[in-house]
C-alpha cells in the first residue's frame, strides 16, 4: 500500500489492529523490506496470517472492520488479497 494521509491512515491502524486480532490474525510482517521484483510498487506491505480464508473473510466483512476501513479508503492506495495457505 502506499499512504497518501498518514493521519487517517493511523486511525485506521488503531481500530483494524484489535479486529484482527480478534479474529485470531497474527501479524508476519508490516512495514518490512522488501524487493519488488515484479509489478507495481507499493510503498509499505502487511502479511496477516488467519486460521483459514473464510475467518479471513468474516474479519474483513465483520462490523468492526469496515468501521476501521473507512479511514483507510481515503487514506492509502491499497491491494487486498486474501491467499490460502498450503504449505
Amino acid at each position: 500500500m502506499t499512504v497518501t494521509d498518514p493521519v487517517a491512515y493511523k486511525e485506521y491502524a488503531t481500530r483494524a489492529v484489535p479486529v484482527i486480532v480478534e479474529y485470531g490474525g497474527q501479524f508476519l510482517s508490516r512495514g518490512a523490506a522488501f524487493k519488488q521484483i515484479e509489478g507495481t510498487a507499493r510503498d509499505r506491505h502487511v502479511v496477516v496470517r488467519f486460521a483459514d480464508m473464510a475467518t479471513a473473510q468474516a474479519c474483513y466483512n465483520s462490523a468492526g472492520y469496515q468501521a476501521a476501513l473507512s479511514f483507510a479508503k481515503d487514506a492509502s492506495l491499497r491491494d487486498l488479497v486474501i491467499v490460502e495457505e498450503t504449505g
